[in-house]
């Protein structure tokens, strides 16, 4: 079988899995600052995570009363993709949004 070891123990054949380890997920965080509006990081969340538009206002609410909030988890990768991505669709709009990733 994949993923098993296969080993013969006093003439019986023993089978053990292999125990796959999840990779470690990160938050990507938005933060705040005083050019990027409110509607730009709605939409941001919308489009490139993929929040309802509830979620999105909550999230942007949180980021403009708390400094910070947080976008979406994602394995590492993935997360540092978004981060590239939404920065530079946020910078050919002229927007100064940052984004940063924190272990989750």
């Amino acid at each position: 079988m994949p993923g098993t070891d296969e080993q013969r123990q006093d003439g019986v054949l023993l089978s053990t899995r292999k125990k796959v380890k999840r990779p470690s997920m990160w938050n990507v965080i938005l933060h705040n600052d005083d050019y990027t509006t409110q509607e730009f990081v709605v939409q941001i969340l919308k489009a490139w995570f993929h929040r309802t538009d509830t979620d999105a206002r909550q999230i942007m609410l949180t980021v403009h009363h708390k400094g910070q909030g947080v976008a979406g988890t994602y394995t590492r990768d993935l997360a540092e993709s978004k981060v590239a991505k939404v920065t530079e669709y946020a910078r050919t709009n002229g927007m100064p949004l940052k984004l940063t990733t924190e272990q989750a």
